[in-house]
């Protein structure tokens, strides 16, 4: 058996989860429920990031503890992972025990590897993302490139990470495959970086307390985003059960948007070589979503809230909006509106209305028993390719694509029904038999290969459809002899705002 590691990056709590944070949690979720059906052992791990200067800050503004603030906006990212059916298998919080004691390990493997020494740093500073920055990455005004505030000068004692010492090792590993990137495109991005030359980076301060004590110098707490990568060793038990550690290390495939690539590619492998255990092998690197042109992000007032979203329609409906309107890796433009115009171009008219006219066909022509499924033939044999191109997207992490071709074989099969007419056929017609049993099969592998993406939907195709589960991902002659009976639409049409 396989096995498939998944991680999100995790999520800084100092604010409520929007359509942007959402978007990396879907995405990854899709992949882990992909692997499933697939029969992969799956690892899905997710969480918060708890831990940094503007943690201290909020709490102290409302009067409470920075552990009490943690465990309160935590639970927010909990909550609406559920409400977005993300199938976590672990949810991570940095403030955890088990996370301390994994950090502590592995930062002082990369200390006794002679690769930590103590400095003293100066440098630019944002707080909003928690990074140092060169003059040269900043806006006009010394503005941070992301956030677009001004840093600030930081000056104090830290321990530094000898990352140039990986420049070499790390170009190596590029260039050679080792570490492959998700689109390719990124991988030259992270290269240009690397051919710039490294420098070595602070790793501790000494001006805040709320983080993981470094173990050999009390007056030093971790840098929050050294904390915050070693979360993936922490959920296989890095230091403490090598047996885990060394069946899940090589299958981790590390989903991040683009905004923290060279935190993943040049700062993590160069972590893990230092530590002396091999670099994450692949890096999937979303876009971002963006409103009108500009990104969508808690610091801004364009956010799009998920949760409303799935109130007012459901979870699937923005799940198949975001993972088949864009590219994966590219970034793109969101709104209601086309939410809206998808849920009824796509799942109403194509994917519901054709469930709706085949049950009721089969009610009204065979009385609600299914006709079996025929045998492919000249007729129905193209509907396989569609499965085929969607097995090699999910494989090749690309949903949309995926998800395209499970559509297209849905309006094929509706083009099946428009040609051979059964409503103006008699009963029993053979025909017609052949037609809906095709259309049925049809439906279920279209349902199985949208299930990673809107998972609920698709159990309500099976369950329509009058069959026990998705079952394989190929063409299953004869079938389930069961009794159809009308249901509600599968998806209302939504009626157009005022």
């Amino acid at each position: 058996m396989s096995r498939f590691y998944m991680t999100t990056p995790i999520f800084y709590v100092n604010g409520d989860p929007h359509l942007g944070t959402a978007y990396a949690a879907i995405n990854a979720d899709a992949f882990a429920r992909w692997h499933r059906l697939l029969g992969d052992e799956v690892l899905f791990l997710t969480g918060t990031d708890e831990h940094g200067l503007k943690i201290q800050q909020s709490a102290d503004e409302h009067g409470v503890s920075p552990q009490a603030w943690v465990d309160h906006t935590a639970s927010r990212f909990l909550g609406a992972w559920r409400e977005l059916d993300i199938s976590f298998d672990d949810f991570i919080r940095t403030t955890q025990e088990r996370h301390h004691r994994t950090v502590q390990q592995f930062l002082t493997a990369i200390y006794e590897n002679g690769f930590i020494e103590k400095g003293f740093y100066v440098g630019l500073y944002c707080v909003a993302c928690e990074a140092y920055y060169e003059e040269s990455e900043l806006l006009e005004g010394s503005r941070c490139p992301v956030h677009e505030r001004p840093v600030t000068e930081m000056s104090e004692e830290n321990y530094f990470f000898k990352l140039s010492a990986f420049t070499d090792r790390l170009i190596e590993l590029y260039e050679s495959g080792a570490i492959r990137v998700t689109p390719e495109f990124r991988a030259n991005e992270v290269l240009g970086f690397l051919r710039q030359g490294l420098k070595d980076i602070s790793i501790t301060r000494t001006s805040i307390t709320w983080g993981v004590k470094v173990p050999w110098d009390d007056n030093h707490v971790f840098y929050v985003w050294y904390d915050a990568l070693i979360n993936y060793l922490t959920a296989i038990e890095y230091g403490e059960d090598t047996g885990r550690f060394a069946q899940w290390w090589p299958a981790v495939h590390h989903l991040l948007g683009k905004d923290i690539i060279r935190f993943h590619a040049v700062w993590w492998p160069a972590m893990c070589l230092a530590a002396g255990i091999d670099p994450p092998s692949q890096l999937l690197v979303t876009g971002w979503l963006l409103v009108d042109g500009a990104k969508m992000s808690k610091s801004s007032s364009n956010q799009i809230d998920p949760l409303s979203v799935v109130r007012e329609m459901s979870s699937d409906t923005l799940r198949y909006y975001l993972l088949s309107s864009t590219s994966f890796g590219a970034d793109g433009d969101v709104s209601l509106e086309r939410l809206r115009a998808s849920y009824n171009a796509d799942l109403a008219n194509d994917l519901g209305n054709l469930v709706s006219r085949t049950v009721a066909l089969i009610v009204q022509k065979f009385g609600g028993k299914a006709p079996l499924v025929p045998s492919l033939d000249e007729r129905n044999v193209t509907l396989m390719e569609f499965v085929s191109n969607g097995i090699t997207a999910w494989n090749e992490f690309h949903p949309n694509v995926a998800i395209g071709a499970a559509m297209e074989m849905v309006r094929s099969s509706n083009s099946l029904l428009e040609h051979y007419e059964p409503w103006r056929r008699p009963v029993d017609d053979p025909e017609s038999a052949w037609c809906l049993g095709t259309i049925r099969e049809a439906l279920r592998l279209a349902a199985l290969l949208l299930s990673p993406a809107i998972p609920q939907a698709a159990h309500g195709v099976i369950e329509r459809l009058g069959l026990s589960d998705l079952g394989p991902l190929e063409w299953r002659p004869g079938g389930e002899i069961s009794e159809l009976s009308r249901a509600e639409p599968l998806f209302p049409r939504l009626q157009k705002e005022k």
